[in-house]
């Protein structure tokens, strides 16, 4: 009872990203309320998630086996979770900001009447004092996101009502094993106890996934263009530089929405996370958005002519001028020296 949740989603036998980045976050939360981490899985095939999940620190597993909640459909998975937060009451729940947690997060929130931040991109434990209600709440989820257009930043809490419920975006939590021998307890769940047969009436058929052109998320280069770049055709630039130095090609919300790029090259708040050893920010002012995905980048060199651009002040290094000069230069002397 009051512990921490968090709804592990599974691809192919196994745990998505962002449910270990949650783990991880959680295993801290956990510790700060001194309390317990646990997991939640449901799929078909389970026997190797343990190993996957108790590094990170999880205390108990449920384990929902059934050949029918593979792959992920909204009711089993919407009756499983509102049943089991309701015998276990946790105080937080969390799970991932993906196309799962956006379709299963409010199903569940609005079931138990609990409430849910969106595209969390901090969690925190913290004190509120409702002064005019004269009450003061102890260790409460301070669940932080951008809002009004990533202008300010919100600390949101769920006095309460519980489960204090949050999505977080993949790439915005650290993933971080705790230690590869902690062990935790594995409780498995008896299906026909939490889903009943009509919740499985949507059965897939055929079901087709098309893999993402560019790998953004892992690349330790990244070579990104804002709406500075001017057009579609200036955009090539940066392939070429990355195809030279081995780069993958980022995009600021602002390009992509111009057509020069592909909405998978998206860095920033409603697009991927990143921190590559190396963010090069062509023609990209840096607004708040687009800050929040690339911030924790290892070195930031910024390629801009407006020399009061707001991404300067967070860049290692700064090259004032126009891209479509500097960027080919780079490419030359790159080139040359390489050799």
């Amino acid at each position: 009872m009051n512990n921490l949740f968090v709804y592990c989603e599974l691809e192919d036998g196994v745990v998505a990203d962002v449910s270990l980045e949650l783990l991880t976050k959680g295993r801290t939360l956990a510790n700060r309320l001194n309390c317990k981490l646990e997991a939640v899985v449901a799929g078909y095939q389970l026997d190797k998630i343990a190993a996957q999940v108790f590094p990170y620190g999880v205390d108990v597993l449920y384990l929902a086996d059934d050949k029918r909640l593979a792959p992920y459909t909204s009711l089993p998975h919407t009756s499983l979770l509102n049943k089991l937060f309701k015998e276990e009451e946790p105080q937080i729940a969390l799970m991932g900001a993906t196309s799962i947690g956006r379709d299963l997060g409010p199903r569940v929130s609005s079931a138990l009447g609990s409430g849910l931040t969106a595209d969390c991109t901090s969690l925190e434990i913290g004190d509120h004092e409702d002064k005019k209600a004269g009450k003061t709440y102890k260790d409460l989820l301070y669940q932080i996101r951008p809002a009004f257009g990533g202008n300010i930043v919100a600390t949101i809490i769920n006095p309460d009502c519980r489960p204090q419920m949050a999505t977080v975006r993949e790439g915005v939590m650290k993933k971080e094993i705790i230690s590869p021998d902690y062990k935790g307890e594995v409780r498995k769940l008896d299906v026909s106890n939490y889903v009943s047969d009509t919740d499985f009436i949507v059965k897939i058929i055929e079901r087709q996934i098309e893999k993402a052109k560019s790998n953004i998320k892992n690349a330790p280069i990244i070579v990104s263009g804002g709406y500075g770049m001017g057009s579609k055709e200036n955009f090539q630039l940066l392939f070429d530089l990355a195809a030279v130095i081995g780069a993958e090609v980022g995009a600021s919300r602002a390009a992509v929405d111009a057509g020069f790029a592909e909405h998978d090259r998206q860095v920033g708040q409603t697009g991927v996370t990143v921190r590559p050893k190396l963010y090069i920010a062509c023609g990209i002012s840096g607004q708040i958005q687009h800050i929040a995905g690339m911030q924790e980048s290892a070195m930031i060199i910024a390629i801009n002519n407006d020399s009061n651009a707001p991404i300067n002040a967070i860049a290692d290094y700064v090259i004032t001028g126009d891209v479509e000069t500097v960027v080919p230069k780079l490419i030359k002397y790159y080139k040359k020296n390489s050799k």
